[in-house]
C-alpha cells in the first residue's frame, strides 16, 4: 500500500488489541510517507493551503461508536455549508481497531479516520496517517489546541493528528448530600485528604447513601480517574517512551491507600469490587453518592433535578489534573484528497465549529482559548471542565491496550492488589507493568 507520490517505507507492526493479530499474520504493507495526493506531501502544503480545498470532493471518514454523537454533529454541520461532502461511517467501538488494521493491510483506509487517543501512537508509528505538521503549525490558534492530543499524535517530530473529541476525568459531587452532611456545597475537595474527609462525611448520613464509588474491576476506569491524582503532584506514571512504569511511587501509594481505606471502612457504594466499567457511570446519577470521579461527557446525561458540582481531580497535597481522553483524527496516508480532507479538519477546529457545534452540545472544546464561550458561560461547570484541558495529560505507550485496558493485564492486577489487598505487592506489580510495556 504505497502513497501516490512518496517513496515506500517499511511499516512497524501495529501491536495493540485485535490489530496485533493482523500484524502477527504478516507485516502490514508500507503506507508511504504521508504524501497523499492533492498537495498532501511534506506536511500538507504549508501556509498556502492552511484552510485546504473546498471543491465538491466526496470524502470518506470513519469514527468509533463511542464518539458517534460528536462526530455526526460536526460532519452534519460541515456538509451543510461546504461543497465537499463527507460520508461518515460509524464502526462499533470493540471492532474499530480490527477494522482499521484490516483496511491498512488491504489499502482501503478512508480519507479521514479518528482513533481513541491512547491508540494513536500505534497508528502514527505504523505510517497510517499523513504528516500534518505544516498544516497544523499554520493554524492561527495552533498553540491553543489540546496539546495532550497533539503530543499523542506526534511521532519522530512530526504531527499526524488533531483533536476530534475530548473527554476529561473530573470530580462530580452531590450538592444536596453535601448540604445534608453540613459541608459547603461550593467548596469541593482541593486535596486528596479533603476528598477523603468529604466522602466520609456524606457516608455518615447512613441509609442507602454512600461516600464515593469507583470501578474496582476496570483497568481503564483506574487509569482515567486515579492517574490524575498522581499527575496533580507533578509526577509521571510512565517514562516518555511509554516503556517503563512508575506506579509504585510514594505519591501513587498515597492514592491507593486512600481508596483502600474507603473499601475497608465501607464508604464505597455496593458493587465497586466487581464493577468492570459497564455500569460505573450509572451509580452517581441515582443521587445516593457524595463525590466520585467520572467522565466529563456524563454531565449532559445527568438528571435535571440533580444538583451537582464539578471540580478538578486533586493530588494528595493539592494541584489538579485530568486524563484527556477522547479521539484524535487525521488524514490517512493513502488519501488522494488530502487538501480537501484538511479543509474539514481545519474547519472543525475553528471558532464556528468549536463554539456553535461542540460547545453548543455541552462537549469539551478542543481549544483552550475558547474555554469560556457563549455556551459554557451559562454553566460554570462547563468552564471548569474546559479550563482543565490545559492541565491534563494523555499517556503515551504503544502497548497501552494490552497493559492497561486488558482485564487480564498487569495494571488491573496492581489496582486490585493495592485496593482490595494489603498493597504489599505494588512494587512487584509495577515491574509486571513495565515488563508488559516493553514486550
Amino acid at each position: 500500500m504505497g502513497s501516490t507520490t512518496g517513496p515506500r517505507r517499511p511499516v512497524h507492526r501495529i501491536a495493540t488489541g485485535a490489530v496485533a493479530l493482523l500484524a502477527a499474520a504478516g507485516l502490514i504493507t508500507a503506507c508511504g510517507s504521508g504524501d497523499g495526493g492533492s498537495g498532501g506531501g511534506n506536511g500538507g502544503g504549508g501556509a498556502a493551503n492552511a484552510k485546504g480545498v473546498d471543491d465538491g470532493t466526496k470524502l470518506t471518514m470513519w469514527t468509533r461508536a463511542a464518539t458517534r454523537p460528536q462526530s455526526e454533529a460536526l460532519v452534519k454541520a460541515y456538509n451543510a455549508n461546504h461543497d465537499n461532502e463527507i460520508e461518515l461511517t460509524v464502526i462499533p467501538t470493540d471492532d474499530y481497531q480490527a477494522k482499521v488494521g484490516a483496511a491498512a493491510g488491504s489499502g482501503d483506509l478512508p480519507d479521514l479516520f479518528a482513533s481513541d487517543v491512547v491508540f494513536v501512537p500505534n497508528y502514527t508509528s505504523s505510517g497510517l496517517f499523513s504528516d500534518l505538521t505544516d498544516r497544523v503549525d499554520a493554524l492561527p490558534f495552533a498553540d491553543s489546541l489540546a496539546q495532550s492530543h497533539i503530543k499523542a499524535g506526534t511521532y519522530e517530530g512530526k504531527k499526524y493528528v488533531v483533536p476530534h473529541t475530548l473527554d476529561l476525568s473530573v470530580l462530580f459531587y452531590n450538592k444536596d448530600l453535601y448540604r445534608e452532611a453540613k459541608l459547603d456545597p461550593e467548596k469541593p475537595p482541593t486535596t486528596l485528604a479533603e476528598w477523603d474527609e468529604q466522602a466520609r462525611a456524606v457516608d455518615a448520613l447512613g441509609g442507602d447513601v454512600s461516600g464515593t464509588f469507583f470501578g474496582g474491576n476496570c483497568g481503564g476506569c483506574g487509569v482515567f480517574t486515579w492517574w490524575p491524582s498522581i499527575w496533580a503532584a507533578d509526577e509521571d506514571v510512565l517514562n516518555e517512551e511509554g516503556t517503563e512504569a512508575d506506579l509504585a511511587s510514594d505519591t501513587a501509594r498515597k492514592v491507593y491507600d486512600t481508596y483502600r481505606g474507603w473499601v475497608q471502612d465501607d464508604i464505597v457504594a455496593p458493587g465497586a469490587r466487581d464493577e468492570t466499567g459497564a455500569t460505573w457511570t450509572g451509580v452517581f446519577p441515582k443521587g445516593k453518592v457524595g463525590v466520585m470521579p467520572m467522565p466529563s461527557t456524563t454531565l449532559g446525561l445527568m438528571p435535571e433535578d440533580l444538583d451537582l458540582g464539578v471540580a478538578p481531580i486533586p493530588g494528595p497535597d493539592g494541584g489538579k489534573s485530568t486524563f484527556v481522553g477522547g479521539d484524535a483524527v487525521g488524514i490517512s496516508a493513502t488519501s488522494k484528497s488530502a487538501d480537501q480532507a484538511w479543509n474539514f479538519l481545519a474547519w472543525s477546529l475553528d471558532d464556528e465549529a468549536q463554539v456553535d457545534v461542540v460547545a453548543a452540545n455541552k462537549d469539551v472544546v478542543a481549544r483552550t482559548d475558547l474555554a469560556s464561550n457563549k455556551h459554557s458561560e451559562a454553566d460554570p461547570r462547563l468552564v471548569t471542565i474546559n479550563e482543565l484541558v490545559a492541565h491534563g495529560r494523555t499517556p503515551y505507550a504503544l502497548k497501552f491496550g494490552q497493559t492497561f485496558n486488558d482485564p487480564n493485564g498487569p495494571w488491573l492486577a496492581l489496582m486490585r492488589d493495592a485496593v482490595f489487598g494489603d498493597g504489599s505487592s505494588v512494587a512487584k506489580d509495577n515491574d509486571a507493568v513495565t515488563a508488559s510495556l516493553g514486550d
